[in-house]
């Protein structure tokens, strides 16, 4: 349920505190995904995923990677 919570709020584009309660306190969620990305689990866990099915690297990339059309700015990102 915590990588469902990090990968709902980012598909969502939604502040943490917006965290629908059935992943659990936002607050939990949040430090897994900070700590994950401080000590390179992330990057195990794709190298996993890649190396269970070599012959589907394009595929895969279009999964693991988020860039704008996927991801929203957040409203106060719009400027000073």
């Amino acid at each position: 349920m915590t990588l469902e919570g990090i990968v709902w709020r980012f598909r969502t584009g939604s502040p943490w505190r917006d965290l629908p309660e059935c992943f659990g306190p936002w607050q939990s969620i949040w430090e897994r995904h900070r700590r994950w990305s401080d000590d390179g689990t992330y990057v195990r866990m794709f190298a996993a995923v890649r190396a269970a099915a070599p012959e589907r690297e394009e595929q895969l990339e279009r999964l693991l990677s988020i860039d704008s059309t996927v991801v929203r700015a957040h409203q106060h990102s719009a400027g000073a």
